[in-house]
């Protein structure tokens, strides 16, 4: 017989955390092992079927069911449509982050790693599913094109386009990184047919954002890298890239991005030879 509940559904990701808190150790077995799986993994909901999270958590997708209508939601799909309206906004903390490793990380850093290593390879591979060669084609060709290539990323994206810099200055590709440290970047030094490349993933970069819209209404073209299609980014861009990174209980590597951002300047630099 399914769990019945008379609690409402939470309505928040935040309630839905303290109703998992708040059944810890209270639920059948494999319902506490459905707990304990998502309490570690909430990232992986939004863009997870129940297949998906009931494999990973080593049940059958019946039983994941089950669990959802413990924490009071009908079924899996309302619990997923709650975290997909909050996806992009919900970050936990480093230390909530941290937290959810301890009982992990007791066998040893390797685990540590061949958990980001796994993460890291279905990165790579969900790259076909996100980019396709005649996107990629078009963002490169006009990256070449252009007399000028702009990149700009804040915090964790600021590692992709500063590798993305060094490989268009290897290439002699005439290119601009800028940067935060003393508000260098300014979409005033951006001309009308230069090329910007922005970088920016959830819960994105206001900053960032701030800056390519303010280069388009300059004249300039506008692409992006960004994790979410839903990326403010998307309203204005001439093209948009969407790479999304598998995540360690809300640690997330740049592998995807890097290996795309990486192609792209290769490309650029290889178009502009042929010319």
């Amino acid at each position: 017989m399914s769990p019945s509940t008379d609690k409402k559904a939470p309505t928040n990701v935040t309630q839905v955390l303290e109703r998992l808190d708040a059944l810890s150790g209270t639920l059948p077995k494999r319902l506490d092992q459905c707990a304990v799986f998502t309490r570690q993994h909430l990232h992986l909901i939004a863009v997870s079927t129940v297949s998906d999270m009931a494999r990973e958590a080593g049940v059958a997708p019946s039983v994941y069911m089950r669990f959802c209508q413990a924490l009071g939601f009908s079924g899996y799909s309302e619990m997923q449509g709650l975290f997909r309206a909050q996806h992009t906004a919900f970050r936990p903390a480093y230390d909530e982050r941290l937290a959810t490793l301890r009982p992990d990380l007791s066998d040893g850093a390797g685990r540590l790693l061949a958990d980001f290593a796994e993460a890291g390879h279905k990165s790579l591979m969900s790259l076909a599913n996100t980019v396709t060669s005649e996107g990629l084609e078009a963002v490169a060709r006009a990256l070449a094109e252009a007399p000028l290539v702009h990149l700009i990323g804040m915090r964790r994206a600021f590692a992709v386009v500063s590798n993305m810099s060094y490989m268009l200055g290897k290439l002699e590709v005439p290119m601009v990184l800028h940067s935060d440290p003393g508000r260098l970047g300014s979409p005033a030094a951006v001309g009308r047919g230069h090329a910007v490349f922005a970088a920016t993933f959830a819960p994105f970069s206001q900053e960032t954002l701030d800056f390519a819209r303010a280069a388009k209404e300059r004249g300039a073209l506008v692409y992006g890298l960004t994790d979410e299609e839903s990326c403010p980014l998307s309203e204005f861009a001439d093209g948009l890239l969407v790479a999304r990174e598998g995540e360690v209980a809300g640690f997330r590597s740049l592998i995807a991005s890097l290996a795309l951002t990486t192609a792209l300047a290769v490309a650029v630099g290889a178009l502009r030879d042929d010319d």
